[in-house]
């Protein structure tokens, strides 16, 4: 499967952005898709995940109650609709499908190239 991100840009804190996940080859919904990111000098970090059907869903502690992650009807396409940015969500996102449902990077076998999301105190 292929998974091309994008959505990512600038945006003041307090503002929303909406990432893309899509999916070629297979559908996401062959696979659990969940979000990472990484921030300048730091270790890449789970954000989001998005189980196969039934749709179950995990968020890290730090983005609960502010981001959501979806999909579309076809399953190919995830989303994370991220509200009430703050500075320290400055990271590269990245989409990764596998087949498990983990918050370990090193579960996932296909990633997407990044996003760039850079929120602005």
């Amino acid at each position: 499967v292929q998974l091309q991100a994008s959505g990512g840009g600038l945006v003041q804190a307090g503002g929303s952005l909406r990432l893309s996940c899509a999916a070629s080859g297979r559908t996401s919904s062959d696979y659990y898709v969940a979000w990472f990111r990484q921030a300048p000098g730091e270790e890449r970090e789970f954000v989001a995940i998005m189980a196969r059907n039934p749709g179950s869903i995990d968020y890290a502690d730090s983005v609960k109650g502010r981001f959501t992650i979806s999909r579309d009807n076809n399953g190919n396409t995830v989303y994370l609709q991220m509200n009430s940015l703050k500075p320290e969500d400055t990271a590269v996102y990245y989409c990764a499908a596998g087949s498990y449902f983990s918050k370990n990077q090193y579960r996932y076998n296909y990633w997407g190239q990044g996003t760039q999301v850079t929120v602005s105190s």
